[in-house]
Protein backbone atom coordinates (compact mmCIF):
# COMPACT_ATOMS: atom_id res chain seq x y z
CA UNK A 1 0.00 0.00 0.00
CA UNK A 2 1.78 3.45 -0.96
CA UNK A 3 0.94 6.54 0.75
CA UNK A 4 -1.47 7.75 -1.64
CA UNK A 5 -4.14 4.56 -0.81
CA UNK A 6 -3.59 5.20 2.71
CA UNK A 7 -4.32 9.21 2.47
CA UNK A 8 -7.83 7.67 0.67
CA UNK A 9 -8.74 5.31 3.13
CA UNK A 10 -8.22 8.07 6.01
CA UNK A 11 -10.45 10.43 3.67
CA UNK A 12 -13.28 7.89 3.47
CA UNK A 13 -13.41 7.15 6.69
CA UNK A 14 -14.07 10.56 7.54
CA UNK A 15 -16.60 10.71 5.34
CA UNK A 16 -17.96 7.13 6.99
CA UNK A 17 -17.67 8.95 10.45
CA UNK A 18 -20.20 11.56 8.94
CA UNK A 19 -22.40 9.95 7.73
CA UNK A 20 -22.82 7.50 10.57
CA UNK A 21 -23.03 10.33 13.12
CA UNK A 22 -24.88 13.10 11.32
CA UNK A 23 -28.68 11.80 11.71
CA UNK A 24 -28.20 11.42 15.62
CA UNK A 25 -26.05 14.56 15.87
CA UNK A 26 -28.65 16.66 13.82
CA UNK A 27 -31.61 15.13 15.34
CA UNK A 28 -30.37 16.25 18.96
CA UNK A 29 -29.26 19.92 17.43
CA UNK A 30 -32.78 20.19 16.20
CA UNK A 31 -34.11 18.83 19.38
CA UNK A 32 -32.17 21.01 21.27
CA UNK A 33 -33.50 24.42 19.01
CA UNK A 34 -36.58 23.66 19.59
CA UNK A 35 -36.55 23.10 23.13
CA UNK A 36 -34.96 26.36 23.54
CA UNK A 37 -37.24 28.26 21.55
CA UNK A 38 -39.87 26.55 24.24
CA UNK A 39 -37.69 28.06 27.38
CA UNK A 40 -37.24 31.69 26.18
CA UNK A 41 -40.75 31.81 24.96
CA UNK A 42 -42.49 30.40 28.42
CA UNK A 43 -39.78 31.15 30.78
CA UNK A 44 -39.46 27.42 32.34
CA UNK A 45 -36.06 26.66 33.31
CA UNK A 46 -36.00 23.04 33.76
CA UNK A 47 -32.94 20.85 33.18
CA UNK A 48 -34.64 18.08 32.33
CA UNK A 49 -36.72 19.57 29.79
CA UNK A 50 -33.37 20.20 27.41
CA UNK A 51 -32.10 16.39 28.20
CA UNK A 52 -35.50 14.12 27.84
CA UNK A 53 -36.94 14.85 24.72
CA UNK A 54 -33.44 15.68 22.73
CA UNK A 55 -32.16 11.90 24.66
CA UNK A 56 -35.79 10.00 23.20
CA UNK A 57 -35.22 12.06 19.30
CA UNK A 58 -31.05 10.69 19.78
CA UNK A 59 -32.50 6.88 20.36
CA UNK A 60 -35.45 6.98 17.85
CA UNK A 61 -33.04 8.44 15.30
CA UNK A 62 -30.82 5.83 15.86
CA UNK A 63 -33.20 2.93 15.58
CA UNK A 64 -34.49 4.13 12.48
CA UNK A 65 -31.18 4.94 10.92
CA UNK A 66 -29.53 1.41 12.43
CA UNK A 67 -29.60 -0.35 9.37
CA UNK A 68 -27.87 2.41 7.16
CA UNK A 69 -25.42 2.96 9.41
CA UNK A 70 -25.10 -0.58 10.03
CA UNK A 71 -24.30 -1.04 6.01
CA UNK A 72 -22.27 1.77 5.85
CA UNK A 73 -19.89 0.60 8.53
CA UNK A 74 -20.07 -2.67 6.64
CA UNK A 75 -19.21 -1.81 3.40
CA UNK A 76 -16.41 0.64 4.86
CA UNK A 77 -14.96 -2.24 6.77
CA UNK A 78 -15.10 -4.84 3.38
CA UNK A 79 -13.30 -2.28 1.38
CA UNK A 80 -10.80 -1.88 3.84
CA UNK A 81 -10.17 -5.53 4.26
CA UNK A 82 -10.11 -6.08 0.96
CA UNK A 83 -7.29 -3.42 -0.22
CA UNK A 84 -5.22 -5.01 2.62
CA UNK A 85 -5.54 -7.90 1.19
CA UNK A 86 -4.93 -6.87 -2.55
CA UNK A 87 -1.70 -4.66 -0.74
CA UNK A 88 -0.33 -7.78 0.15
Amino acid sequence: MTEADLIEIARQAMVVMIKVAAPPLLAGLAIGLLVSLFQALTQIQEMTLTFVPKALAVFLIMLVFLPFMLHTLTDFTHMVMDRAIAGG
